[in-house]
């Protein structure tokens, strides 16, 4: 008997299954070259769906090489919830895997959910699936290939898929009504059977004393014996090879006005004009009347710098306010050019179709040559699920954040190809007019998901929008990921963080407002800026910049971007993970690689590059 501690990875195997435990969570369950589970876990949602993390009073791991056995005791505590339960996860040597949940609630509190989730790869997509359901009754199916908006499958009792052509898996449930949600609607890579339907009425008070216990098994199906079993040693290195031929162009990139309302320095001017930005974007409030000395200072910063402004326009649910607007584009703000303007409501997130209608109208009676758009202010699950009024618009946009279910590095880093999956669902979506992404950033900007208000943060918290990650070399690694995916799926336009400040790429040069949680200094340049800067670095040798094809060996450990502008190319390569690696770079047959520079960022050169 081993004890292990929280936040420690260990490898496992279940017979043929290899697996990663995690805290309390299993990842990865993986079947020879199959990964037949994402993930398993349990999750306490409270009544805004904010996830309220676990921590553990006993943790104790038996590995007995073929089979394991692991027993904890997590707590979830914050504000009113108190909820405590003991888990056990077992995989015996004929390859199943069972998590039990066993729990009661040491408070009274309002919960959205609490229990088991397993999350299915996003690489299942297409592939049949049966699902038996509480009756006996057997469903037939697959997983959704383009993103569903709503739940492919209800009243889940199990549900079985082939991984390979010896074997299948089967995960049955026990102790609550399970339903599968397409998670890619939020950029998570994967499928999500979760507990507690949604049509069920929430959030639900659960009451002092009130017992909760699950149980979920993973059952192999098939030939075993002819399944090849993967060796858990690691490959030396991480190969990145690089295409010789261009994809796509890559996509006009800007940043978001500061929320902290204070015009740009000199200082911070001339950093951020190196990035060579195509654009800043800005969110007015029509029916506010602050709106137009917000619209002025915006076009006045996009002046300095020498970009256009894409606005985010927010009306009344009728279009109130869209007249103002229009004149004030029309008549003195000249020294900006307008990139884009795009439409919402101000109940709601989700461009409608009187605002769109009247906002054709009013910009067409200015004579402005704008393009004019929508789609929804948050999520690209809220535009999946809206009747949008394409007809009227020129493109339609959406917002990206990589933590609506999860918030540790490693889930961060697997919403990348989720991204690449809403361009594409969003171009399917708009029949052919552009698609733009943005605000693109860490933590989720607006919750249109919340039921009440949100907590007031205490004097030793950062607001909730903001990650102490933004100034870490995990943002820029992640960014130059996202970069990559959202480009090569044919994004029109992208819209990352803010210009200065905790959401920024860099610190405001007076320093801000101090807090030891975000340990920035005054006019630090984060790492993320600098992703930005070598893009800007080749802008500034030719307008025209191209993506080259990458492909990694080990795509959830390293992240990498190839760009050519003409004859110069460059290739950002990042270390995703906590320990050093060796990362390998090389052209493909067609592409001779001779760098004569090489620059870091946090690592040293020479074993690990």
């Amino acid at each position: 008997m081993t004890n292990a501690v929280a936040r420690q990875r260990l490898h496992l195997r279940a017979g043929p299954l290899s697996l990663v435990l995690e805290d309390g969570a299993l990842r990865y369950v993986t079947l020879g070259n199959h990964e037949v589970v994402r993930g398993v876990y349990a999750a306490l949602r409270d009544h805004n769906w904010a996830t309220i993390e676990p921590s553990f009073t006993r943790y104790d791991v038996d590995d007995r090489g073929d089979s394991f056995s692991v027993t904890f005791s997590a707590e979830h505590r914050e504000r009113e919830i108190d909820f405590a339960w003991d888990g056990k996860i077992e995989g015996t040597a004929e390859g199943t895997v069972t998590f039990t949940f066993d729990g009661e609630a040491r408070s009274t509190f309002r919960r959205n959910r609490i229990g088991l989730c397993v999350l299915h790869p996003m690489e299942a997509a297409g592939s049949p699936v049966t699902v038996e359901h509480p009756d006996g009754q057997v469903e037939h199916g697959v997983f959704p290939e383009p993103i569903s908006p709503h739940q492919p499958f209800f009243d889940i009792v199990s549900i079985r898929q082939n991984v390979s052509p010896e074997a299948g898996v089967q995960v049955s449930f026990e102790g609550d009504i399970f339903e599968m949600e397409d998670q890619r609607n939020w950029t998570d890579a994967s499928y999500k059977t979760y507990c507690t339907p949604l049509r069920d009425p929430y959030p639900v008070e659960v009451k002092a004393g009130t017992k909760i216990k699950q149980t979920l098994a993973i059952q192999l199906t098939g030939d075993l014996g002819r399944v090849r079993l993967p060796s858990l040693t690691s490959p030396t290195a991480v190969r990145v090879t690089i295409g010789s031929h261009p994809t796509t162009l890559l996509p006009p990139i800007g940043l978001g006005v500061a929320a902290h309302g204070l015009p740009l320095s000199q200082v911070e001017i001339g950093a951020l004009k190196r990035l060579r930005l195509a654009h800043l974007r800005v969110t007015l409030e029509l029916t506010r009347p602050e709106w137009e000395q917000r619209l002025d200072d915006a076009a006045a910063q996009a002046a300095a710098l020498g970009v256009a402004l894409e606005i985010e326009a927010i009306c009344g649910d009728s279009g109130a306010g869209i007249d103002g607007l229009a004149a004030a584009l029309a008549s003195h703000v000249k020294h900006a050019p307008i990139a884009r303007v795009l439409v919402f409501p101000k109940m709601g997130v989700v461009t409608t179709e009187p605002v769109m209608r009247r906002s054709r109208e009013v910009f067409r009676a200015a004579r402005l040559d704008v393009p004019l758009g929508g789609g929804t202010r948050a999520d690209f699950v809220n535009a999946n699920r809206a009747e949008l009024p394409i007809d009227e618009m020129d493109l339609i946009g959406y917002a990206i954040n990589p933590q609506v279910h999860a918030f540790d590095n490693a889930s961060l880093v697997e919403t990348l190809p989720g991204q690449r999956a809403t361009v594409e669902n969003a171009r399917r979506i708009a029949g052919g007019k552009p698609v733009t992404v943005g605000p693109i950033t860490l933590r989720q900007r607006l919750n249109p998901a919340a039921t009440a208000a949100e907590p007031q943060v205490a004097s030793d918290e950062l607001p909730s929008r903001v990650d102490p990650r933004q100034l870490s070399s995990f943002c820029a690694g992640w960014t130059l990921g996202s970069i990559r995916h959202l480009a090569a799926a044919g994004a029109a336009a992208l819209t990352y963080f803010e210009t200065t400040g905790w959401l920024g790429v860099m610190e405001r040069a007076d320093g801000g407002q101090s807090h030891p949680r975000f340990p920035s200094e005054p006019g630090m340049l984060f790492p993320v800026y600098h992703v930005f800067a070598a893009i800007g670095d080749l802008l500034a040798t030719r307008n025209r910049v191209e993506l080259l094809p990458v492909e990694i060996s080990a795509p959830r450990t390293v992240e990498a971007l190839a760009l050519q502008a003409g004859d110069q190319r460059i290739a950002l390569v990042a270390n995703l993970l906590d320990a050093a690696q060796r990362v390998e770079v090389a052209g493909n047959k067609a592409l001779e690689l001779e760098p004569h520079e090489v620059r870091a960022l946090n690592l040293t050169i020479g074993d690990t590059s």
